[in-house]
């Protein structure tokens, strides 16, 4: 019975989760609900540009401020990292109540300064991101008669030397009618009843409805400067204010002001909540992310069966016939041996820079359990692109935690090479917990004098940058230590043979080993070049990448594939008597990363022709450094980890003095 009982229990749970997961599309959110006529605030967020990949604070270009004065919005600590500004705007609604010809301000006449860092702004096509109730303003347009989807307006466009400026905004929103049961549904009752905003049985006779769409189209109309005189912020202008998208009008000039006017209609949607995202996250290209898994599932196949082949038709076919043998036999066997038998006095001698492995191995593993444990919670939807900044913070909170991880696998991992001496433990930990770190700040400070030089919104304030120092030495370093302490504690993982005193001496081979590990990589990278670019489009094209499912499955392809790859190679240097196979192994799945650098220049040469300065080409350069050397430790840590696994079952499977 008792039995019984949990069963429903669970089954119920399970219930409850699933239908969570139809009525309710994010993890964290509700419903807002707005009764007609309640004010809705619009918010800014920072320009940004394909061109430049420099985000600048909306402020910095001559637009109305409102009444009240610009005020900062809560930011969290992953979207000042990735460059958000949100702050509040003059443009005002009131729910389903339409305005038109809203005269929001008229600026002071251009000066010099402002009047040319307008036209650098227009030239470097950078975009203004409006937000109302956390959804971006989208503009859709038409090219060659395909629907085009865009966030966010140009500030403005140059026609044959004549600069124009967007002043005037045509908004659209759409409404959906608030249904409070689905609520009640979804949320349930009990702990929840905190989390969600309570509404009286009065608020829930009145009608009220839900923003699931904000619409923006940008107009250049000519205003008459004389008839705004004497008009307050959000009074009527005189005349109906034209709005073709197809025509421009309003050229700026040097000691000119700009009037800003702004309409708004609502519209009801069948539109719900849930699907609200739908229009952001239209998802392209999905046969090209299955064509990619299949075909890293081929590379997978081929590589499995040479990986079964070595395992079932060499080796254990070779042990076989070693153990049939008797002992006088053996030893006759034992003078004529050949290949990875040879080098079985050598094959766990201590590496060049035994340390320097421990601690990339160390670090490798907290970043693959990063990247795991935050792709998967971003499959989940726990870290989707509404809710901005997530996923940067997620990554840094799950990297410290998993410092433990760092220097637990490179302490023992030190001890096992040292034979169990546990002496050098808190060296090694600590060099783990500030290797890679090290590294992400000296080329992250380097980037970050370059936005500062450039005033951008991208450049991490100085406090962040104590708050990251703090977060690093008070959070991740005292964790690896930790991790460090438990690995000096416990058993090191035995050698199944005795290393000879003296050093065998690897045979000339015929082809360099290094180009046999260089070329290793490309397998790895086949299997993940088809994802990186929706990733690098993600990134630098302004797209909003968010198939992580699809990411989830890439990424677990992608260990199996270095783990094969690496495993092949090395059988193959030890049947060649090269002993030293700790660093190839390590490479050989790790050099994956040199192909994505390779790949990330061609990207900027043919994808990113429009990026425009020596800093900008530096930024993008500098960012796509540091994502391949996480690749590179990430990668050689899973070749080395199943290297390492396979060379200790050879080795005990056979018994050889």
């Amino acid at each position: 019975m008792e039995f019984w009982g949990g069963f429903r229990v669970w089954v119920l749970t399970v219930c409850l989760i699933f239908q969570s997961g139809y009525g309710f599309y994010l993890p964290g959110s509700y419903p807002l609900k707005h009764v007609v006529g309640d004010e809705l605030s619009v918010k800014v967020n920072s320009i940004t540009s394909i061109d430049t990949e420099m985000p600048f604070s909306y402020y910095s270009l001559p637009f109305c401020k409102p009444q009240g004065g610009v005020k900062d919005s809560a930011e969290n600590l992953g979207e000042v990292l990735m460059g958000d500004r949100i702050e509040n705007s003059p443009y005002l609604f009131k729910m389903y109540k339409n305005q038109t010809d809203v005269f929001l301000c008229q600026t002071d006449p251009l000066t010099d300064d402002q009047f040319k860092i307008l036209k650098e702004r227009i030239d470097e096509m950078y975009q203004v991101n409006l937000i109302l109730d956390n959804l971006p303003a989208i503009r859709y347009t038409k090219k060659e008669g395909y629907p085009l989807r865009w966030t966010g307006y140009p500030v403005g466009i140059n026609l044959k030397g004549s600069y124009y400026v967007f002043n005037h905004l045509k908004f659209k929103v759409l409404v959906h009618k608030y249904e409070e049961t689905n609520v009640a549904s979804i949320m349930g009752t009990g702990d929840a009843a905190g989390v969600i905003p309570t509404v009286s049985k009065q608020e829930l006779d009145v009608p009220g409805y839900m923003v699931v769409g904000f619409e923006v189209v940008p107009c250049s109309p000519l205003h008459n400067v004389d008839l705004v005189k004497n008009l307050k912020m959000y009074e009527k202008y005189p005349n109906p204010v034209p709005c073709d998208p197809a025509s421009v009008s309003m050229q700026i000039k040097k000691g000119q002001s700009i009037v800003f006017t702004y309409e708004v209609t609502f519209e009801e949607s069948d539109i719900k909540w849930p699907s609200r995202w739908d229009a952001y996250l239209k998802m392209e290209g999905s046969k090209v992310h299955w064509f990619s898994i299949l075909n890293s599932l081929m590379v997978i196949t081929f590589l499995a069966g040479i990986v079964l082949v070595i395992f079932l038709r060499t080796v254990r076919r070779d042990l076989t016939r070693y153990e049939e043998l008797d002992k006088e036999a053996q030893a006759q066997m034992n003078e004529e041996l050949s290949g990875w038998k040879l080098v079985v006095g050598d094959v766990f001698r201590a590496p060049a820079n035994p340390a320097l492995l421990c601690i990339m191995v160390g670090d490798g593993v907290q970043l693959l359990g990063m990247g795991i444990v935050t792709i998967l919670f971003a499959a989940l939807g726990f870290m989707s692109p509404a809710s901005r900044g997530t996923l940067i913070t997620g990554m840094l909170f799950f990297y410290m935690i998993l410092g433990v991880a760092a220097g637990y696998v490179a302490v023992r991992l030190w001890r096992t090479i040292c034979c169990g001496d546990h002496r050098g433990w808190v060296s090694v930990s600590w060099k783990a917990a500030c290797f890679f770190p090290g590294i992400a700040f000296l080329i992250l400070t380097i980037l970050n004098f370059l936005l500062w030089g450039s005033q951008s919104t991208g450049a991490i304030p100085f406090s962040l940058f104590v708050i990251l120092l703090l977060l690093w030495f008070c959070i991740s370093v005292p964790l690896t230590l930790v991790g460090g302490y438990f690995g000096a504690k416990a058993p090191h993982i035995e050698y199944p043979v005795r290393t000879n005193q003296i050093p065998r001496e690897i045979p000339p081979q015929k082809y360099p080993s290094w180009l046999l590990v260089l070329g290793a990589g490309t397998l790895p990278f086949g299997t993940l070049f088809i994802e990186l670019f929706f990733i690098m489009s993600s990134l630098w094209m302004g797209r909003v990448y968010y198939v992580f499912g699809f990411l989830f499955i890439v990424l677990v392809l992608l260990v199996v594939i270095c783990a094969e790859v690496s495993l092949v190679l090395t059988y193959m240097h030890l049947c060649v008597e090269d002993w030293k196979w700790w660093w190839k192994s390590f490479f050989a799945s790790g050099s994956v990363a040199l192909y994505i650098f390779l790949y990330s220049i061609n990207y900027l040469i043919f994808d990113l022709k429009s990026l425009s300065g020596p800093v900008s080409a530096t930024l993008y350069l500098g960012y796509s450094l540091f994502m391949v050397l996480a690749i590179m430790f990430t990668t050689g840590t899973v070749g080395f980890l199943s290297s390492f696994w396979f060379v200790h079952y050879l080795f005990s499977s056979v018994k050889l003095d």
